[in-house]
């Protein structure tokens, strides 16, 4: 496959699309029917409909029965953490294992030429970015996303929880299903911003931004502050008008939704000929430059906010400029602070 039909390199080795990074048409004024309509199949194929069916998988063969959700015990618990770390493993080895191990598309389509594991850093747990990120991920990514699930499930069983039937409910549940990946976006800008915030970034959400040139693992590479933050993204269907198994399809939007954003390739090759858009490019731009991006573009709140990078020059015009003027707002604060000192 040829991705300098699609793109570009530098002299880097880096790759980037030849069209920018968009918005979903969504929430555009005036509305644009014919984009909407254009664009929808790509809000359920391949990764939402992916995790919907992953949740109800789960619902299906693992979930314990509610009898045994009324209280906690050590077995169901150990149960739930077991599948999530194998199915983890199983997923995003499965990337992992594709795009970096056998690397059976070199670098075609990869934004960063470079490859983690040909770098050492001191940032990282034994300086080296594929260990540091797998032991976050198990050790405090997958104990926290399991301790939610336990926490919601129990909820759910116990009548803390709204559980709402298909059978009587169907248009409601299904507005709720339709709107899983709306609540998890809102969620993502709202605790992304927070977490970049000068104290809670350097604490907590540092330990993300290490992987400057993410790969799988470094989806859920995360502070445990930070992973109890994302995960919370299942507390609203404490409120909703939902059920135990759209709360595990919020989950797995969050958990298993990680790698896309992450996985670090514009596009995956299937075969020789099959290309599946991993939507990736606006993440990753996030990670290149910090400051931009916040969401997942789903819904503009980036735009709306003044802190959207689409890639291009004037992407980057705009983040220079709000950088400059930034720069300026602090130059003026601290001559006020310095005249009011020596006034006294």
């Amino acid at each position: 496959m040829d991705d300098l039909k699609f793109g570009k390199r530098n002299k880097r080795g880096d790759w980037a699309p030849n069209q920018p990074a968009e918005t979903a048409p969504l929430f555009a004024f005036p509305p644009r029917l014919m984009a909407v309509l254009k664009w929808l199949p790509h809000y359920f194929l391949p990764w939402n409909l992916i995790f919907a069916v992953s949740a109800l998988a789960y619902w299906a063969w693992v979930i314990p029965p509610v009898e045994t959700m009324t209280s906690l015990s050590l077995g169901w618990i150990a149960w739930l953490y077991a599948v999530n770390a194998i199915a983890v493993f199983l997923f995003y080895g499965a990337f992992e294992l594709h795009l970096y191990v056998l690397k059976r598309q070199e670098n075609r389509f990869k934004y960063n030429g470079k490859f983690p594991a040909d770098q050492k850093s001191n940032a990282f747990w034994f300086e080296r970015q594929n260990l540091d990120n797998m032991l976050r991920t198990f050790l405090s990514g997958v104990t926290i996303w399991t301790a939610v699930e336990v926490g919601m499930l129990w909820a759910h069983a116990n009548g803390y929880a709204p559980w709402l039937r298909f059978a009587d409910n169907p248009w409601t549940l299904a507005l709720v299903a339709l709107v899983v990946p709306i609540i998890h976006e809102f969620h993502f800008f709202c605790i992304h911003r927070l977490i970049h915030t000068p104290l809670l970034y350097k604490w907590v959400h540092s330990v993300h931004h290490n992987s400057v040139n993410p790969s799988p693992w470094s989806s859920l590479s995360m502070h445990p502050v930070e992973h109890l933050l994302y995960f919370g993204t299942a507390f609203y269907h404490l409120f909703l008008p939902s059920n135990p198994i759209l709360m595990l399809y919020q989950l797995h939007y969050a958990g298993f939704g990680a790698i896309p954003g992450h996985v670090g390739f514009d596009k995956v090759e299937i075969g020789k000929e099959q290309l599946v858009d991993s939507h990736a490019y606006a993440h990753y731009l996030h990670h290149k430059y910090f400051e931009v991006n916040y969401g997942d573009a789903l819904i503009p709140l980036d735009k709306w906010f003044g802190t959207w990078h689409d890639g291009t020059p004037e992407g980057e015009a705009q983040m220079q400029e709000r950088y400059r003027r930034r720069k300026e707002k602090l130059a003026a604060r601290k001559a006020s602070l310095e005249v009011g000192g020596a006034a006294e």
